[in-house]
């Protein structure tokens, strides 16, 4: 439906779209800060990773690696490199979105839910957003993140780990 005052320029803005889903998950482990969505998160816990094991941004790097049809986390920043050993997850993501930028892609949206009994996000919300939006370059409006508890059941209920899924949608513009 077109409205009163907007017309589109069909034949000069033409929009394509994608997206891609990232998973990731990770063992809790004694010793903090948690990191999620590039915060540190005070509490007596962490998540297991050869970098810094930011679940949720590698699930939204694999999402939008996904979406720019650029390859995968493991294929980028591989867990065999040293150099990987305790990275910055969201410098990761930050490589993520250059490399799906060098493929004509650039990130509009991002939603992500992260499956875990503790902690609770909402503390967190706004800085996960903040700080996911800066490495992807867009606004905070355009990501969302939730949290979900696992109700108790299976690893996750029982407090061993943490889950995320995202969903990416990445835009490619021909102003022709």
């Amino acid at each position: 439906m077109i409205t009163a005052g907007f017309i589109p320029n069909m034949a000069r803005d033409r929009v394509a779209t994608r997206c891609g889903i990232g998973y990731d998950s990770h063992r809790l482990v004694p010793g903090g800060p948690l990191v999620l969505g590039g915060v540190r998160i005070p509490v007596p816990l962490s998540l297991s990773g050869h970098s810094d094991g930011d679940a949720v941004a590698h699930a939204i790097t694999d999402a939008v690696l996904g979406a720019a049809g650029a390859g995968d986390i493991g294929e980028m920043f591989p867990d065999s490199e040293a150099v990987n050993r305790n990275r910055d997850s969201i410098e990761m993501l930050r490589v993520a979105v250059a490399r799906a930028a060098m493929h004509g892609w650039r990130p509009a949206y991002v939603d992500v839910t992260v499956i875990a009994e503790q902690p609770r996000l909402a503390p967190h919300r706004a800085a996960m957003r903040a700080a996911l939006a800066a490495a992807l370059g867009v606004e905070a409006g355009a990501v969302n993140v939730k949290g979900k508890t696992n109700e108790g059941m299976g690893w996750i209920g029982r407090g061993e780990g943490i889950a995320c899924i995202a969903v990416a949608t990445l835009e490619q513009r021909d102003e022709g």
